[in-house]
């Protein structure tokens, strides 16, 4: 029989990718069959499977917690924001529409059964499905259309464990108000909690253990300590850039400004983890630090409105600046489209048709398309005379006389754009930067041509494993174990 247990939290951001991660990891290490699920999930930080389909990147970093290759059953519903109401739509991997709050009072159903479809393949690969809640399951608002949360957990008779912060405060109301705003049957469904992130003396909690058993009858399951290895492990929601921190004892500056619908922020994960490469995420209202050698506009889910965001900001008087001073610059995906002359969005893809002027900084052109293009990709950069990997998700075709001096080549297909003296180059290509000699070599460019190899990778892995004992250490996982009832 086939366990299945559901991982939900207090709120956002309280861990749940995270320590879905480090549950699989820690089952895989003793010896169990072990897939990982997010019914639905929110994110513009998405991966892309072997097959051509997009998910959520922490499904991403959960599979390979478990040791396989992501699938798009792993989070068959991604929902990619375009606006402050409206959103792209993924159904196992393709694009299904667009949707707003309506949109899922009219799809819940047909979602529903998706997503129950995909957990019902997972089941047949696996000895547990580790499942992932999304936000909270206390947001009575949203509880109607529900399918990432209690409306999974009843459909599914899935046993849930509930996620408290106490980094952020107020984790005992959060544990206590959660159970209030139940229902009686979900609040059956929740088998107990686990406080996440604890610093100190875990003894002077002890009466907190009691007083929020006492109000929900629920079991404490463990208090993990914060664990300091989880900071190298890619971080899914925009929010964690906003606690971001630079450090002076780093020497290579990199500034990447922080979009407004940034997208697979991801790509920049295996820079932070550099030794001398301090990467720093520059918020709205700020000026990009002169200091820097180096600028990379990041992905965006829409590149008109972050390439209006860019001017109402001011970064685009900052980086003609940088250039001026012979700084270089690196647009990726949306990032590479805003650095050309124009985009033009004919069918209205992002919004009003229209053609918008670009930065100007590579003489490209880019035509948003409705046609997405999802793969995975393999180049060649001939000016670093390395190969280097990774995925394209895009809508839109760019083209111009930039391209005759792409940054990088596939097979007989130029990618990207040059300017001609090289300091800025733009590629659809994200996670370019995973390949630990493609990095090195870039990366020679702004440390006086000296070579420093890291491995990325293995790094993570190392995160994942240590993040899995300490679970083991202070979580009664043989308790969690018990409680995951066979799927029928």
């Amino acid at each position: 029989m086939t366990l299945s247990l559901m991982l939900q939290g207090t709120g956002s951001d309280v861990g749940k990718s995270v320590l879905v991660a480090g549950l699989c990891r820690a089952l895989v290490k003793r010896g169990m069959t072990v897939r990982p699920f997010k019914p639905q999930n929110m994110s513009n930080n998405a991966a892309v499977t072997e097959d051509g389909g997009e998910i959520g990147r922490a499904q991403a970093l959960q599979a390979m917690a478990c040791g396989v290759e992501p699938t798009v059953h792993m989070n068959p519903v991604l929902l990619k924001p375009q606006s402050d109401v409206g959103a792209q739509i993924i159904v196992h991997g393709k694009v299904h529409g667009m949707g707003d709050t309506s949109y899922f009072r009219e799809k819940k159903l047909e979602l529903l059964s998706k997503v129950i479809e995909s957990f019902e393949i997972l089941k047949e690969q696996a000895d547990i499905v580790i499942v992932e809640g999304a936000g909270s399951p206390a947001e009575v608002n949203l509880r109607e259309n529900d399918i990432a949360n209690m409306g999974f957990a009843e459909a599914t008779n899935t046993p849930v464990v509930l996620i408290g912060d106490i980094d952020r405060g107020g984790v005992i109301a959060s544990i206590v108000g959660t159970y209030e705003l139940l229902s009686a049957s979900e609040k059956q469904l929740i088998k107990g909690y686990i406080i996440n992130k604890f610093r100190g003396d875990v003894s002077l909690f002890d009466d907190a253990l009691i007083t929020m058993t006492e109000h929900t009858g629920w079991q404490n399951f463990g208090i993990l300590p914060f664990v300091p290895a989880v900071n190298k492990l890619p971080a899914e929601d925009a929010v964690v850039l906003d606690h971001s921190k630079s450090s002076e004892e780093k020497k290579l500056i990199i500034a990447v400004p922080m979009l407004s619908r940034i997208a697979n922020f991801d790509d920049l994960d295996p820079l932070i983890l550099e030794p001398d490469v301090d990467v720093r995420f520059v918020a709205p209202g700020k000026p990009l630090p002169c200091e820097a050698k180096l600028v990379i506009i990041p992905g965006t889910k829409s590149t008109i409105s972050d390439l209006k965001f860019f001017r109402i900001n001011g970064w685009d008087i900052d980086l003609s600046t940088h250039v001026r001073r012979g700084g270089s610059v690196l647009g990726i995906c949306g990032g590479y489209q805003i650095l050309g002359t124009n985009v033009s969005d004919p069918e209205e893809i992002e919004g009003v048709a229209g053609t918008h002027e670009g930065l100007g900084l590579l003489s490209i052109e880019t035509v948003i398309k409705p046609e997405k293009v999802v793969c995975k990709t393999k180049a060649y950069a001939a000016h670093l005379d390395c190969e280097t990997s990774g995925y394209e998700i895009h809508m839109g075709e760019t083209t111009g006389p930039g391209t005759l001096r792409p940054f990088l080549q596939k097979a007989d297909m130029a990618l990207g754009a040059m300017s001609e003296d090289g300091r800025v180059s733009g590629v659809y290509l994200h996670g370019l930067f995973i390949n630990d000699k493609f990095r090195a070599k870039f990366l020679a460019q702004y440390r006086g041509g000296r070579m420093i190899e890291t491995s990325f990778l293995n790094q993570v892995e190392t995160a994942l494993d240590i993040l899995a004992d300490e679970m083991e250490h202070h979580l009664d996982i043989d308790e969690m174990l018990r409680m995951a009832t066979p799927v029928s």
